[in-house]
């Protein structure tokens, strides 16, 4: 009986001893200011009625006691297009907030604006009230007005008049979009398209897609999360996918972010001035078409930035085709792959003659022993002639030719001799040469001649530079 009276006092002292522990804890108001995990939120580019992802904020309380926070509210209340989560609660304005010593808690952030025109800001201020003193942090993004294509069972998304496409309202696509056969889709510049997860366009039989950037106006194509993280990123949507006879006029643009970047198959294909980087897969897939290009820059794709299947026709001058990565570094990552053969989609072989591959006044470089692997088919044409470009090239039998057996298909160029780009890495993408490059002068005046001016329109006429800048 003792026993079990003295088990029952011990259990009452425990639970009297939790209970004052409980009551015990004290919030003291802050004596010194509270720090953030970031001063400023970025929200990047958002759109009209779309919300953003969510973007978090630690709040830390660096003090030896437990504190409570008077006041966290957005500084434009209820009617900021700003939401703010605090601690697991939603709301705008938050009273007698608790933080533990030496703890934090989270702020969550999200918008979901309403565009007023084109391209406005969105800004706002979480403010932190407390005798310490008002702190704040500031939140910020650019919001753009939008038109929506989204392909649902009801509406096969296709475009089926001659359309122009004006840069007063950013375009996204969901699902894919299609361009009818023989219409043409005309893209102003500085128009900007967004492509959401896992969609895409098709260019149909005998239609045109005509791309028309300027250099201060480019043409932005790209995936819809906008976040720098995905500006460095593949494999946010899918392609641009031309069918047979169909074309492509492209000047000025920037194409970026997906698995392949224009899939061609049998097209006419005319590229100026434009940057094609960051595909999972291939810048830029064509299937016997023909490519004629001048002033691309291209760089960071899985496979190949250019591959060319069943032959075709292509002519790269003073272009820059670059491919350094180092999130696809086990992938071929070759500058130029060109073969005969093909599988078609029931995964038949087909061939195709190389009636020409072109590389002129232009740099094929990488991370790689070889920039350039061909794989030519017994009995099937393939003529390439190189002039004047700088190769990174390997003399060994995975490159599929050898670089000092070809004199009349290779004529005064330079192999190995390190470019020295300002910065090949995506994230902060600049393929010019520095001062001291070997590349520098060591283009022909002739071919230059032909582009008297390069991607950034800077004369090239004397002494030109290889690659896309002089």
């Amino acid at each position: 009986m003792k026993f079990k009276l003295l088990l029952a006092f011990s259990f009452w002292m425990l639970l009297m001893a939790v209970s004052c522990n409980k009551d015990d804890i004290s919030f003291d108001q802050p004596s010194q200011e509270l720090r953030f995990s970031r001063d400023t939120v970025f929200c990047d580019t958002v759109y009209h009625q779309v919300r953003s992802e969510t973007y978090a904020v630690k709040v830390f309380n660096n003090e030896d006691k437990d504190i409570i926070i008077p006041r966290i509210n957005l500084e434009k209340g209820a009617a900021s297009l700003y939401k703010i989560n605090v601690d697991g609660k939603p709301g705008y304005d938050f009273k007698d907030v608790p933080l533990r010593k030496k703890d934090s808690l989270y702020i969550f952030v999200e918008i979901a604006p309403q565009a007023t025109g084109p391209e406005a800001i969105a800004e706002d201020r979480v403010i932190f009230t407390s005798p310490a003193g008002q702190q704040h942090v500031t939140l910020f993004s650019v919001v753009q007005d939008a038109e929506f294509f989204i392909q649902t069972p009801t509406n096969p998304n296709v475009i089926s008049n001659h359309t122009v496409w004006k840069n007063d309202k950013a375009k996204i696509i969901y699902g894919n979009l299609t361009v009818d056969e023989n219409i043409s889709l005309d893209i102003e510049e500085g128009t900007k398209v967004y492509f959401h997860k896992n969609s895409g366009m098709k260019v149909s039989a005998g239609a045109f897609l005509n791309i028309n950037g300027t250099l201060d106006k480019e043409v932005v194509l790209r995936g819809d999360r906008n976040d720098p993280y995905y500006d460095t990123i593949p494999k946010n949507w899918n392609s641009i996918k031309m069918e047979a006879g169909s074309n492509l006029n492209m000047n000025h643009a920037r194409l970026f972010g997906g698995t392949k970047g224009l899939e061609m198959k049998q097209t006419n294909a005319i590229i100026n001035n434009s940057f094609i980087h960051t595909f999972q897969e291939y810048g830029i897939y064509a299937v016997n078409s023909t490519v004629n290009a001048k002033n691309l820059v291209m760089n960071n794709c899985g496979e190949s930035c250019i591959g060319i299947f069943r032959g075709g026709s292509h002519s790269y001058t003073h272009s820059t085709i670059a491919n350094y990565s180092k999130i696809m570094s086990s992938y071929n990552r070759n500058g130029i792959f060109a073969t005969n053969e093909w599988k078609n989609e029931s995964g038949q072989t087909e061939q195709g003659a190389l009636q020409q591959l072109n590389l002129l006044n232009s740099i094929v470089y990488s991370d790689r022993d070889n920039g350039i692997n061909f794989e030519q088919t017994p009995g099937q044409l393939f003529n390439f002639f190189f002039q004047n470009s700088l190769i990174k090239y390997s003399n060994t039998s995975e490159a599929g030719f050898q670089f000092d057996n070809n004199p009349s298909s290779i004529v005064q160029c330079y192999k190995n001799e390190d470019p020295q780009f300002v910065n090949y890495f995506t994230a902060k993408l600049n393929l010019r040469v520095n001062q001291n490059s070997f590349a520098r002068g060591k283009g022909s005046t002739a071919i230059a001649g032909t582009v008297p001016t390069d991607i950034v329109n800077v004369s090239r006429t004397t002494n030109p530079t290889l690659g896309a800048y002089q």
